[in-house]
């Protein structure tokens, strides 16, 4: 059965810096993981991924100031979030499809799997 797990979240200033991981087990094969964010009154957008093949993939307002990685001894995937303005207010979720392509889905509805999500605040 597969598991995702974030963690990391918090309050920060601007300007600030934090470190989210999503822990994942259960997969079998190659797969695809993808943050999502959800600000209040806001629908859920993607942020950044990592396909399965490991190529990265940013939305254009996180481009030089998130960094998605992966560590595949700990099926972990990490997102460094630098340079944090107000408008990264969101909860933050992983998500992740089995996959051992170079596709990077960046709508939420081709994801099977998702963790519980974690909140991410930035203060002015």
């Amino acid at each position: 059965q597969v598991h995702l797990v974030e963690s990391g979240g918090g309050l920060v200033q601007s300007g600030g810096s934090l470190r989210l991981s999503c822990a994942a087990s259960g997969f079998y094969s190659s797969y695809a993981v993808a943050w999502f964010r959800q600000a209040p009154g806001k629908e859920r957008e993607f942020v950044v991924g990592i396909s399965g093949t490991g190529s990265t993939y940013y939305t254009d307002s996180v481009k030089g100031r998130f960094t998605i990685s992966r560590d595949n001894s700990k099926n972990t995937v990490y997102l460094q979030m630098s340079s944090l303005k107000p408008k990264d207010t969101a909860d933050y979720y992983c998500a992740a499809a089995f996959s051992s392509s170079d596709y990077m889905a960046e709508f939420g509805g081709e994801y099977d799997y998702w963790g519980q999500g974690t909140q991410v605040t930035v203060s002015s």
